[in-house]
């Protein structure tokens, strides 16, 4: 059997029952005869304080233990759950037996490195340095557990709502976004591909899939397959991006959300958006009190009253038209007001979605209806032929947070789209095939699982919300 978690332990009513600790050592206080030990599990925040009384008698074994014991040890602790007689702690532990499981030196000795994290504030850059040991920490340790319950909340949204779970391909041959940042995926020799290069071009006919292969940056085309026989189908997976945006928002390797549904049209992506969003949103207010309590006062101040009010809002819609309107109107009022100009046919820039969010509306805003040239492929073209069917929600000091579109599901408009931005229809002949074969309406959207817990916990630096960050130039551990 597992060991309980130190979190129901510390639950239970005191009675003097036998219980035994596993975790890691927070702090060791060594007071002549009593010494207390406060060990985590990362369960909780919360550690239970365990107390060894040498004057009650502590075998041979465990007093040599309590001698070497060190901040960041691991431990299991044998002992009786009393009540506490100090403040702040309503049980701990009348510790009898110890064993230390793993030692962490608190000294450097010759090549074996002094334990990093010792009773002091460490900064979040030094942290990422030891990402294999920062979750052992207050916040990363809240991070970890609002990441999992976020998910955990993610699925049964979709499950009670009929989506059937669709795992895509990582693998891809294809550009969902068209943007061109792909990793590409060879078991290609690299002095074959230098010989080959001086010649002008690769020869992927010899490469492991016969042809180029790239990680993928979506999982929608393959998604859109499955809502056109199955009508509701949403991925949880990771994606990956080749742009080199050294920023606090971006991240080479992110995991997405991507809902897609037949039958459905844009206003009924936006309702299922914003429904989706409050959701998680409440879940994580409901679900992970002690985290969002613990971010509120030292990560980010009033961020519990901000998702609240996401949570009880009404979202506004707005079409990218009126927007930009208001971001010019804006401008001309405050020439300094933006880094960047708004104009009609620019893609709205961070300030400029926060800016609608914070001031014209207060609320979460959906912007609609965006120009063609702006956004993908496959998005549905409007009557007008100069805008899409895409829509864009923007909440309060993120901006952008969740991104879809309706998509074309006309044969001749989407083939010609294509052409039109270069690409060759016949590499998504399989693509193309949902349109020619029982076509309807359908629609979709993404949403950055990172971006998600980055807006819900506060932290300033996406890098900090996923175990392992992958960024230009940073591939380690």
């Amino acid at each position: 059997m597992l060991p309980k978690l130190i979190k129901y332990i510390l639950a239970e009513k005191p009675e003097s029952q036998q219980v035994e600790i596993c975790g890691w050592v927070r702090t060791k206080r060594d007071m002549k005869n009593l010494v207390f030990v406060e060990v985590n599990d990362g369960s909780c925040f919360a550690g239970i304080q365990c107390t060894f009384d040498r004057g009650c008698g502590i075998d041979t074994q465990t007093e040599n233990s309590l001698n070497l014991l060190t901040t960041g040890a691991s431990v299991k602790i044998k002992g009786l759950l009393v009540a506490s007689p100090a403040s702040g702690q309503a049980v701990e532990v009348a510790a009898s037996e110890l064993s230390i499981l793993g030692e962490a030196p608190a000294e450097t000795t010759g090549d074996i490195q002094a334990y990093p994290l010792q009773k002091k504030r460490h900064s979040l850059e030094f942290l990422r340095e030891i990402a294999h040991l920062r979750p052992r920490t207050n916040t990363f340790g809240a991070v970890a557990r609002l990441r999992s319950r976020m998910a955990y909340a993610i699925h049964r949204y979709f499950h009670e709502r009929d989506f059937y779970l669709l795992h895509t391909p990582i693998i891809t041959t294809g550009d969902c976004e068209g943007a061109g940042a792909m990793f590409r995926v060879t078991t290609l020799d690299p002095a074959v591909i230098a010989k080959d290069l001086s010649g002008g071009r690769v020869d992927y006919s010899k490469d492991f899939f016969g042809r180029e292969a790239f990680l993928t940056v979506s999982g929608q085309l393959e998604a859109e397959t499955y809502a056109m026989a199955i009508s509701r189908v949403y991925t949880f997976g990771p994606t990956f991006r080749a742009e080199n945006s050294n920023t606090a928002r971006h991240l080479a390797e992110f995991w997405m959300v991507e809902p897609e549904a037949a039958f459905a049209q844009l206003e009924d992506n936006m309702a299922l958006a914003e429904d989706f969003l409050k959701y998680v949103i409440n879940s994580a207010l409901e679900e992970c009190a002690d985290e969002l309590a613990f971010f509120n006062a030292h990560v980010e101040k009033d961020v519990i009253e901000n998702l609240k009010h996401v949570a009880n809002s009404k979202f506004v819609h707005i079409t990218y038209t009126d927007a930009v309107k208001e971001l010019e109107k804006a401008a001309s009022a405050n020439s300094g007001i933006f880094e960047f100009k708004p104009e009609w046919g620019c893609d709205l820039q961070s300030e400029h979605e926060k800016y609608l969010t914070e001031k014209v509306a207060g609320v979460p805003v959906i912007v609609t209806d965006y120009p063609k040239e702006i956004k993908a492929f496959y998005m549905k073209l409007n009557d007008d032929n100069k805008t899409v069917r895409a829509m864009d929600v923007l909440v309060p000091r993120l901006g952008e947070i969740i991104g879809g579109s309706q998509r074309e599901d006309n044969l001749e408009r989407l083939t010609l789209r294509m052409k039109e931005l270069g690409m060759k229809p016949e590499d998504y002949s399989w693509y193309l095939d949902l349109r020619r074969y029982g076509t309807v309406p359908h629609a979709g959207f993404g949403l950055g699982f990172e971006r998600l817990i980055q807006y819900i916990s506060g932290m300033a630096n996406i890098r900090d919300v996923i175990p392992y960050p992958r960024a230009a130039g940073n591939a380690g551990f």
